[in-house]
């Protein structure tokens, strides 16, 4: 009897950068290489120039139990569509006074009602934080989204250090040799876990 072929899994990469081809942007690309090596599929989802608002708390994604979020009608929902879909998912941002951008924080509010509401979506998920920092509040950003995979029961992915890359001008990051190393190992890794939960 044929066997079916093996699903191809898929990663999504949300960048919350306000610039699609900033410092963020070459962190998740370093990122998701080994990935792509590996035969996994990867999107990036720019947040920038995207209209993404925060939870209005009208509870409606905990009526209609539909994995949507009825407060708002903007891009927010394409994103959480997307996350919803994907095995594994890495989420990127800037530091912005020492934390995530208003984009980026809006988008986990509202992914983690959205699946909390509708029996923890994400729980198992691989789940991985990037943050591009010019000088101080990465590891607080890093919490940040660190958080938002706990308290989803997601299986948050280390590598070889915190992954943050060191830059301020554009494609400055690309300088900071250990944070382009440890992008790498964390696709290694994410990679790595995807395959062993297949």
């Amino acid at each position: 009897m044929p066997t079916s072929p093996a699903r191809t899994l898929k990663v999504v990469a949300v960048n919350g950068s306000a610039r699609k081809n900033g410092n963020t942007a070459v962190l998740l690309t370093a990122a998701i290489a080994p990935l792509r090596e590996a035969g996994i599929e990867c999107e990036v989802v720019d947040l920038a120039g995207e209209e993404v608002r925060g939870c209005t708390a009208c509870g409606r994604c905990g009526q209609t139990k539909d994995r949507r979020c009825h407060g708002r009608a903007d891009f927010g929902n394409v994103a959480i569509e997307k996350l919803l879909a994907a095995d594994g998912i890495i989420l990127g941002s800037p530091v912005y006074f020492a934390d995530v951008t208003a984009e980026m924080k809006a988008l986990i509010d509202r992914a983690g009602y959205v699946s909390r509401q509708n029996g923890n979506s994400f729980a198992r998920k691989p789940g991985a934080a990037v943050i591009a920092v010019r000088r101080a509040g990465a590891i607080h950003a890093f919490d940040t989204l660190n958080h938002f995979f706990l308290i989803g029961e997601m299986i948050v992915v280390g590598s070889s250090y915190w992954n943050i890359g060191v830059g301020r001008e554009k494609g400055e990051v690309e300088g900071d040799v250990e944070g382009m190393k440890t992008m790498r190992r964390l696709g290694e890794n994410m990679a790595w876990l995807l395959a062993k939960l297949a």
